[in-house]
């Protein structure tokens, strides 16, 4: 079956620490999407919640298959017979005191097709600005593309973005997804310059949807949402505060990119 064109959109937040708000803003920016046409919307990384603490967020976690979050997500893309790409959620972890990180996949009927674990734990220290994303949270150990009427997506979570072994791991993709919540300070030297050689590289569209303001514990993200094609142009995007970034997915595109400069097919590794 030949690859359809659709159109893509990422949804920027700026979530804070109740899940119900978040939610509510989630939905108003799906319906903005789907009103200008798009048929896969992806949302960022913790997008049901950033809250006060790390805890907050192992709080809220969900038993995979059931819960508020995930039922809305199903129930919203039923509605709206659409592919949601839900960022990242805490679901259940097999130590009690944290969390997964995790992205799932649901079809226009509403099923959650793929799930996606975070892999690479976040850790940084300069100064007074600090995180360890393992102190709360237990890793993924396996790498999930989704199968779409749109070609195959390539699912990762933020830091992911550092690890370019990952994306050559599920080539060759058509998109690549990059939910995130990048600090201000590594977002502001690194993140353009990563999604855009990813794009690059992997020859595929990359849409990057990213927390993208001042949260309410004081927090600043990065934002910067993006769309970017095979050649690493940048189609669209948003620097800051919740909204939407659309374009659209061309195959013709990537198979003119492809056979131009052929690079995936002269991998050696």
């Amino acid at each position: 079956m030949s690859k359809q064109n659709c159109r893509i959109a990422a949804l920027q937040m700026v979530s804070g620490p109740r899940v119900a708000d978040n939610l509510a803003i989630a939905g108003r920016l799906i319906e903005d999407a789907v009103g200008q046409g798009a048929q896969l919307v992806a949302l960022p990384e913790y997008f049901p919640i950033i809250g006060a603490t790390d805890a907050d967020r192992v709080r809220a976690r969900e038993d995979f298959g059931q819960g508020p979050i995930q039922d809305w997500l199903a129930a919203t893309a039923r509605r709206h017979g659409i592919w949601i790409f839900a960022g990242s959620l805490p679901l259940t972890a097999e130590a009690p005191d944290k969390m997964r990180n995790a992205s799932l996949a649901y079809n226009p009927a509403g099923e959650c097709v793929a799930r996606y674990d975070k892999v690479h734990l976040f850790g940084f220290k300069k100064g007074d600005e600090a995180y360890d994303e393992a102190a709360f949270i237990e890793p993924g150990n396996q790498l999930v593309s989704v199968d779409t009427p749109f070609g195959k997506v390539a699912l990762s979570i933020c830091y992911d973005l550092r690890f370019p072994e990952l994306y050559r791991a599920l080539a060759p993709v058509d998109l690549i997804l990059v939910p995130a919540a990048f600090t201000e300070t590594t977002g502001r030297a690194h993140w353009e310059i990563l999604l855009r050689a990813r794009a690059i590289e992997n020859q595929c569209y990359l849409l990057a949807v990213g927390q993208g303001g001042r949260h309410e514990n004081g927090r600043l993200t990065h934002g910067n949402s993006m769309i970017v094609d095979t050649w690493g142009e940048i189609l669209d995007r948003k620097l800051k505060g919740p909204g939407v970034v659309i374009a659209d997915l061309d195959h013709q595109r990537i198979a003119e990119i492809r056979e131009s400069l052929p690079a995936l097919a002269h991998r050696k590794l």
